[in-house]
């Protein structure tokens, strides 16, 4: 596989060390999204990194995270890339800021829907022993109600290990960030806890006019109580989400087992099974010293496993007019609109001319 065999649509992000691309796969049709790393601007670590997110993403296969398809090197370029699932869909973020703009809270179905779509992908992952930074602008929402979690690259996400929000504070910081506690499986719940949290009282549970302030909300636990539209059950949820002792929180396991998502979980359940067996992490891949030994290194192609609600959402949904990447670049998002020049430049051109478009858009 190499760039030959994929036709540019569009920018979606750029980061300081990668970008990501709306690309079309020649051979079957389908679009994907094309993370392009350059390994140049990258010390040993930052590689390594690198090639540990290739590895956890080809890892895991549930319906409601992204699905690795293939990864590869250019060495003319320089730069590792990796291909991944990509869905026109809305994330999170943006709907809580339109039904905060509209003056109108998110009706508690919706809430649970996806509550426990994002629980069921982070048990895969803990399953695996691997943590992802929760926010808002990382899930994926469907018009069918299809949830998916989007970067699981934390190192490219997480600031002096705190994560940022859209405005750039850490409301979401857990209060082992602030003691310089390590982060586990339970960071992740206290993220979760404040998702679910900001979906039904459309802001972040924990502010403040300075970071002094933040921090003492959050260390001592205090936040607003939802709205009293909402049920006890969903109250109860997020109050057990954010304990700040770590150990008072409850795993994946646990969260559903509560009586308010058992008796909804049928309701919501994919249309296809969710597999029986269990993901397994592979081997650690070592950054090779030459380029030459990459392609036996990197995890097999993978473009057989396609969800069948995905397909089905794809010929029946009409394609949003700002559609975004399932996957985020250091945290930061492009909108396709604003890359309107570069679809223009590389929607029709031979596929000769790709590498230069693409190379052009990464100079600074």
């Amino acid at each position: 596989m190499s760039l030959k065999d994929f036709q540019l649509l569009s920018k979606l992000g750029e980061g300081a060390y990668s970008s990501v691309y709306r690309v079309k796969r020649l051979e079957d049709g389908y679009e994907y999204a094309l993370k392009k790393v350059k390994l140049q601007n990258l010390n040993d670590k930052e590689k390594q990194n690198a090639m540990n997110e290739v590895r956890l993403l080809a890892s895991v296969k549930h319906p409601n995270i992204i699905c690795y398809k293939e990864a590869f090197i250019d060495i003319q370029s320089n730069s590792l890339y990796i291909v991944m699932e990509f869905a026109n869909r809305n994330d999170l973020y943006q709907k809580i800021v339109n039904s905060k703009k509209n003056n109108k809270q998110l009706d508690e179905q919706s809430i649970w829907n996806i509550f426990i779509q994002i629980v069921r992908a982070l048990k895969a992952l803990h399953e695996l022993k691997s943590y992802i930074e929760i926010q808002n602008a990382n899930v994926f929402l469907s018009q069918n109600g299809d949830v998916k979690l989007g970067d699981m690259n934390v190192s490219k996400v997480v600031k002096k290990g705190l994560l940022y929000t859209q405005t750039g504070t850490p409301f979401y910081a857990r209060s082992e960030v602030w003691k310089d506690q390590p982060y586990d499986q339970k960071s992740d719940i206290w993220s979760l806890g404040c998702v679910i949290y900001e979906m039904a009282a459309l802001k972040p549970p924990f502010q403040a006019e300075d970071m002094q302030g933040l921090y003492k909300r959050v260390i001592r636990g205090y936040y607003p109580r939802i709205p009293q539209q909402y049920t006890q059950g969903l109250t109860n949820a997020i109050r057990q989400m954010l304990q700040v002792q770590p150990n008072l929180r409850p795993n994946c396991d646990k969260l559903l087992q509560y009586p308010s998502i058992l008796k909804r979980q049928d309701e919501i359940l994919q249309l296809e099974q969710i597999s029986n067996e269990p993901n397994t992490l592979l081997l650690t891949i070592k950054f090779p010293k030459s380029y030459h030994y990459f392609t036996s290194m990197l995890p097999k192609a993978c473009y057989d496993f396609v969800n069948r609600r995905q397909i089905k959402s794809l010929h029946s949904q009409q394609v949003s007019p700002n559609p975004r990447s399932i996957i985020s670049v250091n945290g930061n998002y492009e909108d396709v609109t604003s890359q309107k020049s570069i679809h223009k430049q590389c929607v029709n051109k031979p596929q000769k001319e790709f590498k230069m478009i693409l190379d052009q858009h990464q100079k600074v």
